[in-house]
């Protein structure tokens, strides 16, 4: 099935919805996909343990220059 031949079907449809059922036929237009965001990697135990020990070392390294 074409789009046209999509489109003449509905268009069918909605007429033969009016005249049956007396109703009001709404469309709306397609709603937009929503934006991705970009994917995050959570830090895990290990991670923060890493920096965790980083910092440590920074620090050691600082009170050894003063």
């Amino acid at each position: 099935m074409t789009k046209d031949e999509l489109r003449a079907e509905l268009e069918r449809q909605e007429q033969r919805y009016k005249e049956v059922y007396g109703g009001e036929v709404t469309t709306y237009a397609a709603q937009p996909d929503p934006e991705r965001k970009p994917w995050r990697k959570r830090a895990t135990i290990h991670d923060q343990a890493f920096a965790q020990e980083l910092q440590k070392i920074e620090k050691e390294l600082k009170a050894d220059e003063s």
